[in-house]
Order: C-alpha cells, then structure tokens, then sequence
C-alpha cells in the first residue's frame, strides 16, 4: 500500500511555455502550469465547465525532454506525488503553493 500513498495522476494542457532553470549544482529544473477541465451540467441544465490549473515541477533528465518538447497548449499526462510549501514574497508576505512533483511524463494529442 505504500507505493499508493500521495500518488496523482492528470491529464492537462499546458498554459505557458515551461520555464527552465539551471541550479549552481547543474540540475536542471523545468516549471509549468496545465489545466484540467471537467464539464457538468449544472440544475438549469447548462453545460460548465469548471478548470483547475496545477503547478508542477521535474527534475533532471525529465525536464530535459520538458524543455525540448513541450510548448504552450500540448497535452501531457503526468504522475508524481503532492507537495506544499511556503515562501515569502517581494513585500514580505507569506505565501503558499502547492506543486506536483513529476516522476513520470507522457506527451499525448498531435506530434
């Protein structure tokens, strides 16, 4: 049962290009945000359509393949683990975010 604690698996499409950063150490680290929609009907019986925007970050040889191909609106399947954390922002504030950390990356739709 261990190997399904903190595990999340979504399908989205990227909504800017990743951002690539090179750490002093030579890690490479890529950032990028993708959209997850899911479509209801709500008590009027109109079509919504709710979009959930996650962040997620990859490490190394991954983000490698990140930074190659993949671009603004491509289709990916990522699976990795949840991860929150906290920082302070340009005026001092405290601010949280909550990141998925890829282990595993599939590009899907057109070549």
């Amino acid at each position: 049962m261990n190997a399904l604690k903190n595990r999340v698996q979504l399908i989205g499409n990227l909504g800017d290009m990743p951002e690539i950063i090179i750490l002093e150490s030579g890690k490479k680290l890529a950032k990028f945000a993708i959209a997850t929609n899911e479509t209801y009907k709500n008590s009027q019986g109109e079509k919504v359509t709710d979009t959930q925007w996650h962040n997620v970050v990859v490490w190394n040889k991954t983000a490698e393949i990140v930074e190659k191909y993949l671009e603004k609106g491509k289709e990916v399947m990522i699976e990795g683990r949840l991860t929150s954390r906290s920082f302070d922002d340009k005026e001092g504030n405290k601010r949280y975010i909550t990141e998925v950390i890829c282990n595993e990356l599939l590009m899907l739709g057109n070549k």
